[in-house]
């Protein structure tokens, strides 16, 4: 089996770990209808991120069965995808993480979703993607994604009083507060993603990395 398809099948394995046990923590735990739980559940960038992830190693560890999944096996949809999850990772711990204090599986999970899964699609992408192959149209593509989720998240917390994210609570810091957020976030993402296409093809260019 090629190392890639190694790294891929490991990071899948952590990264369905992490999001089924995140989803068993809700259930036992809600405090709403079920209904509402599992929206809400969806409603977090975090957790729809993670399954990009996951999808992604799936897809590359498992790709004959897995071709419906090829719109996030190639190296352009890696890119992004590495690009969100580092932002969910730098979100979480600069502006998050000092907001609870989870204990016990609710602590690994949390460093698993937030922390190591980040870090282990960075490793992943450094030294696996082949950046040769990065198209920079199709990754900016990807930008419809955060922009979906964040009209999302906005529209529903509007109607239904539930914003997944303190930073973006209407109701609590107001829509000019609310906006900045959204631009500092957004401008920071934009960054990365340049910064990740940058690099690839330097280090394509340099010939550092093996496939």
């Amino acid at each position: 089996m090629a190392f890639s398809k190694k790294i891929a099948r490991l990071g899948a394995c952590i990264t369905w770990f992490a999001l089924l046990a995140q989803f068993v923590i809700m259930l036992l735990h809600r405090e709403v209808l079920l209904v509402e739980s599992l929206v809400r559940f969806f409603s977090y960038f975090t957790i729809l991120t993670n399954i990009l992830v996951a999808l992604h190693f799936t897809a590359i560890g498992w790709a004959k069965p897995m071709r419906a999944l090829n719109f996030v096996s190639n190296d352009s949809a890696a890119t992004a995808i590495c690009t969100f999850i580092l932002t969910v990772g730098i979100v979480y711990q600069t502006v998050l993480k000092n907001l609870w204090q989870p204990q016990g599986i609710h602590f690994i999970v949390d460093q698993l979703l937030h922390g190591i899964i980040p870090l282990f699609m960075l490793g992943y992408w450094l030294l696996i993607i082949r950046s040769g192959k990065i198209e920079p149209s199709r990754v900016y593509r990807w930008l419809c994604y955060p922009i979906l989720y964040l009209l999302f998240a906005l529209t529903r917390g509007y109607f239904s009083g539930f914003y997944p994210y303190p930073f973006l609570n209407i109701e609590e810091i107001g829509f000019g507060t609310t906006l900045i957020n959204v631009a500092l976030i957004s401008f920071g993402t934009i960054v990365m993603l340049a910064l990740l296409i940058t690099l690839g093809k330097w280090i394509q260019k340099k010939g550092l990395k093996t496939q």
